[in-house]
């Protein structure tokens, strides 16, 4: 029977080294498992040193890969642990499999890092890529032998994560793209069509009508300001970026935000299904409650919503309930904090959290897709109204002199 030297951990994070005999490294594995020991790599005793990690330099190493490249990585790398692969041949099968050099580098040093005895989440801590949320799931995962399903739960929260973006996305692109439209609509009539038209118009030498005469005024007033305008437009871009950097200025922006109508319902839906989400992802995977509420804080993109998620944070270490902070007016949906209510009192919170988000994110779909419907016959009729005042001042102009 071969001998196989190993590298493992204990659930209090111990680095162990060690051999043991066995038919194959995976009985190996098996063997130590029963022992509640976290593996990280087995082999044959006679296959001395871990072969070096593959590395070459290309360009692309040094972009940071996307959230995308990460899930779909933990998704893989869950399914080889959850199959009985150790963690440092997991992460050798990511290197090997990876056609992206970023990836590549990423899983490198952390391959190399746990070579070095530390643990897989203390090593993707060391790298900005990594959402808090995925490495606080690693640690407990990894103290708890549970690293297999906890990945799996980390990638597909970065996934859902990920499709809530697009939503909110899609369902706001739309009329920016519109607006854009109509800037640029009226400004190549305001600078091109109607100077033309106003020489042809005055060459008749007769008095206009009203609308002809206020279109032209218009245009010439945006012709012969032109450069104050374009001042007090970079002036006010410059202002609103400052306020947004701002903390306070993006406190109160993000605080308006909500209580615009349907966008505020838009947003305070999204808010709920990333705080429902990552809270019950969290907690299922076994970290605190307070610990969980400071990692999901900074995940909040609303700041207002962040700052509720704060204050309800210090009020369960002041010894209050969950529900009743997350219950203020204009802030996340009424139906979280009564269901985070019933959670608390039925010891189930991680699965009503997981309810509550599946819930709002059919909400979601439905309102988005509401919105773009009655958006865009809006945002037509703004545009045909623009040209259409165009064409009748000039038109009227024309038969007023037949």
């Amino acid at each position: 029977m071969p001998l196989y030297t190993y590298v493992a951990r204990d659930t209090k994070g111990k680095p162990e080294r060690g051999s043991a005999d066995g038919v194959s490294a995976a009985e190996v594995v098996s063997q130590l498992r029963e022992r509640g020991l976290i593996v990280l790599d087995v082999k044959q005793a006679d296959e001395g040193q871990a072969d070096a990690l593959p590395s070459r330099f290309h360009i692309l190493q040094w972009i940071p890969p996307s959230s995308k490249d990460i899930e779909i990585s933990l998704q893989q790398l869950a399914i080889m642990l959850r199959n009985g692969l150790t963690l440092l041949n997991s992460l050798r099968t990511l290197i090997e499999q990876t056609g992206k050099p970023t990836m590549r580098r990423l899983w490198q040093r952390v391959a190399q890092r746990i070579q070095q005895g530390m643990t897989l989440a203390d090593a993707m801590e060391e790298h900005n890529c990594f959402p808090p949320m995925v490495i606080e799931m690693t640690r407990v995962g990894e103290q708890t032998g549970a690293l297999d399903a906890v990945l799996g739960r980390a990638a597909e929260s970065l996934a859902n994560k990920r499709e809530l973006k697009g939503n909110l996305i899609g369902a706001l692109a739309y009329p920016v793209m519109i607006l854009v439209l109509t800037i640029g609509v009226t400004a190549a009539m305001v600078y091109f069509l109607i100077p033309r038209l106003e020489k042809l118009l005055k060459a008749m030498g007769r008095p206009l009508p009203p609308s002809t005469q206020f279109l032209l005024d218009v245009s010439n007033a945006a012709r012969d300001y032109l450069p104050q305008i374009l001042l007090v437009l970079a002036i006010l871009i410059v202002a609103l970026i400052f306020v947004i950097k701002w903390p306070p200025g993006r406190l109160w922006i993000d605080r308006i935000l909500l209580r615009v109508p349907i966008v505020g319902n838009i947003l305070r839906l999204a808010g709920t299904i990333m705080f429902a989400r990552s809270l019950g992802t969290l907690t299922k995977s076994g970290i605190r409650l307070l610990e969980a509420l400071r990692t999901v804080e900074p995940l909040i993109f609303n700041r207002h919503l962040s700052r509720t998620v704060a204050n309800a944070r210090l009020r369960v270490m002041q010894g209050a309930s969950l529900a009743d902070p997350l219950s203020v007016k204009f802030t996340f949906t009424p139906m979280l904090s009564r269901m985070v209510a019933v959670g608390e009192k039925a010891g189930t919170l991680d699965e009503v959290l997981e309810e509550v988000a599946r819930f709002h994110e059919t909400q979601l779909r439905t309102m988005i897709k509401r919105f773009s419907a009655a958006i865009e016959p809006v945002m037509i009729v703004i545009v045909g109204s623009i040209v259409g005042f165009v064409y009748i001042s000039v038109f009227s102009a024309l038969y007023s002199w037949q």
